[in-house]
């Protein structure tokens, strides 16, 4: 039986979300925009229930689509609200409108967003050697630097929590505990 960080659950689709892609490097902004939006409906909840509303969001959001995001109207936002099967934070639901268009600024500016943000690393994923749960930050320097930044260029819910998860998810930070099998294979 293989050993896993202690967060994961029972459940199949949470240990395929651990196995496959958690703390795997994302060099693609379709990915990383897709765990950014993930991440600021997260604040507040659990991992576990973003997941399970995963592909409802990916229905609502036009696949995280961030250039068709960038435009929702009023009437787009409205209906966001009525969908159940998603958060339906109406302050979330707006930040994501300005996170695309933010996001898309960022790519003006730097080529793409993910060597804006790879660079808050020296482009190198950190490979942090945790060996329990208790070890694991909810915060780090890299993670206030980044989330000031973010604030700065006009993004919404991206606190130095989200943004430090947002890390750990898309591999710029490796949290796997030493004892799980992926520590080392990410």
């Amino acid at each position: 039986m293989k050993t896993r960080c202690g967060w994961v659950g029972k459940e199949d689709f949470y240990i395929k979300y651990h196995d496959e892609e958690w703390g795997v490097p994302v060099k693609d902004d379709d990915k990383q925009f897709e765990f950014l939006i993930l991440e600021t409906f997260q604040a507040g909840l659990s991992w576990i229930t973003i997941l399970r509303k995963r592909e409802n969001f990916r229905k609502a959001f036009d696949n995280f689509n961030y250039k068709k995001i960038s435009k929702y109207n009023e009437d787009k936002i409205q209906s966001l609200l009525q969908n159940e099967g998603i958060i339906r934070n109406q302050l979330k639901i707006r930040a994501t409108v300005t996170n695309a268009q933010a996001f898309m600024k960022i790519q003006e500016e730097f080529g793409s967003f993910t060597d804006y943000i790879w660079v808050f690393v020296n482009n190198e994923p950190v490979n942090e050697k945790r060996k329990n749960l208790k070890e694991v930050p909810v915060t780090t320097e890299v993670s206030d630097k980044l989330s000031k930044d973010l604030k700065k260029r006009g993004f919404k819910f991206v606190g130095s929590t989200v943004v430090y998860a947002h890390l750990q998810a898309t591999g710029l930070v490796n949290d796997h505990t030493i004892d799980c099998f992926r520590h080392d294979e990410v």
